[in-house]
């Protein structure tokens, strides 16, 4: 069984950076596109990075130029680096894999508040 645990979240000053990990266990991690999800409150899942295995990236444009999806296949681990924050960045942050036509079952989340 597939699990996903994030962690790297925190309270920051707009402005601020974060790093956020994920760790996959439980299934061939190279092969999969990997992405980050954030969902803030009262508002749906959305998709904000994703990277290919070999490393190609993509965005949604409110993160673009502000945030950079990484991953280390030797560990199993997809990361965010989150620079230039902004309040409305707030939201519980979720990793995945994007490509799947079902997605693995969800982790824990990891919550990211950024103050005005």
């Amino acid at each position: 069984q597939v699990q996903l645990v994030e962690s790297g979240g925190g309270l920051v000053q707009a402005g601020g950076s974060l790093r956020l990990s994920c760790v996959v266990s439980g299934s061939d991690f190279r092969i999969n596109i990997m992405g980050w999800y954030r969902q803030a409150p009262k508002k749906q899942r959305e998709l904000v990075a994703a990277i290919a295995s070999a490393g190609a990236t993509n965005y949604a444009d409110s993160v673009e130029g502000r945030f950079t999806i990484s991953r280390d296949n030797a560990k199993n681990t997809v990361y965010l680096q989150m620079n230039s924050l902004k309040p409305e960045d707030t939201a519980v942050y979720y990793c995945n894999a994007p490509g799947r036509s079902l997605p693995y079952s969800w982790g824990q989340g990891t919550q990211v508040t950024v103050s005005s």
